[in-house]
């Protein structure tokens, strides 16, 4: 039945104790990277899904996705539930890959609720706020390649990448239609009608300091935060005319039918959810329809190089992703076997990981620390600018670099072997203490959380400066 859809359950079983649907999502950055789309006012999260395991690790053919919306009713705590637009029914098969998906970006695991637990009697005020879980992917490759993303550049272009790659995975389905990709195959050259490609996301503005007499020029930060937003704005305006104007998404609906999907009933399926209205179990889809789902390695691995540069602003990102989605493709790294290892973190079972991650091509010390925190590892922190800037800010050491680690490790060594958990919880908190509860932001306001926008005055102590920053916002 066009419109259709499967309501699915997901019992929650001991990891209900220590579970929050919102606080396990809005917790971590990657949480606002395109396809995810949390909704405020119903407290969903709503994203495309595989339907078939095998496209996660490069192996399957055509992906076929559908749009899930994974809610925590107030009437039924103890369980998810999980709502498919545009199937009408799933196989078993398809409901265990759906749910594992879920699974892995909730961390809904014997394992990774251990570790809840742990850290929580470690560290009392994370207990008190609900925080031990960090939000992830539904597939390994598409936390690495948004671990590249992170990767010396500010948070709107970061943005901005995953959002062109979701642009432009839906293009590629698309391009069964007769639309042309530049790709490269069996040695050919690749096509030039790249221009039906052409960045539909703005490039996320990198800021540029000025600089008065050596030092940097702190003055009109309020000003500098208001411009910063109503670019924002006016960005999102031309992405919405670029994107419907599209030739490719126009023909969405043919693709993609949960995308229009009015949702007229929800079919009973093997989980034992009874036929229901939509619009009693799901409502309406209120995601961003007009990207498609992360890229998987099969769809990527024969782009050409400088196209998937150009079309997604990735600069000298595209070569990492290309190689990393050739060398999946290819066999050369096995993310199943990989992620096998992570069902018992370890110290041994780290170090194993870690030197496959590191031969990688272009994945460095951050890159790799980040990867192994999304799989579970949390006793070593990805540390970057941003990471001396709130060690500067909120412990008043002046890091550098050089010294970071080194100053993380003093920090949060006691949280052992939870020091990124211990960290990121703090950090988190420093956000919405400057920004507000970060669950209810609007989606166009994500890009304001920079350096920039964070930093005091001089001469005030820290709590008065947060105060007085959420006055001017």
């Amino acid at each position: 039945m066009e419109g259709g859809g499967v309501a699915l359950e997901l019992p929650l079983g001991e990891t209900a104790a220590t579970f929050d649907l919102e606080k396990a999502v809005c917790s971590h950055g990657l949480f606002m990277m395109a396809p995810n789309y949390w909704d405020p006012p119903s407290k969903t999260l709503q994203r495309p899904l595989r339907l078939d395991s095998d496209d996660e690790y490069g192996n399957g053919g055509a992906c076929s996705s559908v749009i899930a919306r994974i809610s925590q009713p107030s009437d039924s705590p103890h369980s998810l539930r999980v709502c498919v637009f545009g199937a009408d029914s799933l196989s078993p098969q398809q409901e265990r890959t759906l749910m594992g998906q879920v699974r892995r970006m909730l961390r809904l695991s014997e394992t990774e609720e251990a570790c809840v637990k742990e850290f929580q009697k470690m560290h009392r005020e994370a207990k008190e706020r609900g925080f031990g879980r960090v939000f992830r992917s539904p597939t390994l490759f598409e936390d690495m390649v948004k671990c590249i993303l992170l990767c010396n550049c500010q948070w709107p272009r970061t943005l901005s990448m995953a959002r062109a790659l979701c642009e432009l995975q839906l293009e590629l389905q698309c391009s069964s239609f007769g639309v042309p990709v530049a790709k490269v195959g069996n040695g050919t050259k690749p096509m030039t009608e790249t221009e039906h490609f052409v960045p539909k996301t703005p490039a996320g503005k990198e800021s540029k300091t000025k600089k008065v007499g050596g030092k940097r020029d702190s003055t009109a930060s309020g000003s500098r935060f208001l411009e910063t937003k109503l670019q924002i704005e006016a960005e999102d305006v031309v992405r919405m005319v670029s994107v419907e104007t599209s030739d490719c998404l126009q023909r969405t609906k043919e693709l993609c039918p949960s995308v229009s999907s009015n949702g007229e009933e929800f079919r009973q399926c093997s989980t034992g959810i009874s036929k229901v209205h939509s619009n009693e179990v799901c409502g309406e889809l209120s995601c961003d329809n007009r990207i498609g789902n992360f890229p998987s390695p099969r769809e990527l691995a024969n782009l050409d190089e400088k196209f998937l540069a150009k079309r997604c602003n990735l600069g000298y990102r595209a070569i990492r992703i290309l190689k990393l989605a050739q060398s999946i493709v290819e066999g050369k790294i096995q993310l199943r076997e990989l992620e096998e290892v992570c069902s018992e973190p370890s110290l041994s079972n780290y170090s194993k990981l870690a030197d496959q991650v590191k031969e990688i091509y272009g994945f460095g010390a951050f890159t790799c620390a980040n990867v192994l925190v999304c799989m579970g590892f949390y006793h070593v922190i990805p540390t970057d600018s941003e990471t001396v800037r709130h060690v500067k800010q909120v412990h008043a050491r002046h890091s550098s670099i050089k010294t970071i680690q080194g100053d993380v490790e003093a920090l949060y060594g006691k949280y052992a072997p939870f020091q990124f958990l211990a960290y990121w919880s703090e950090v988190w908190q420093f956000y919405e203490e400057w920004f507000g509860k970060l669950s209810e932001m609007p989606h166009s306001d994500y890009k304001l959380i920079t350096a920039a926008n964070m930093r005091p005055k001089s001469g005030k102590s820290k709590r008065i400066k947060i105060s007085q920053k959420k006055q001017r916002i």
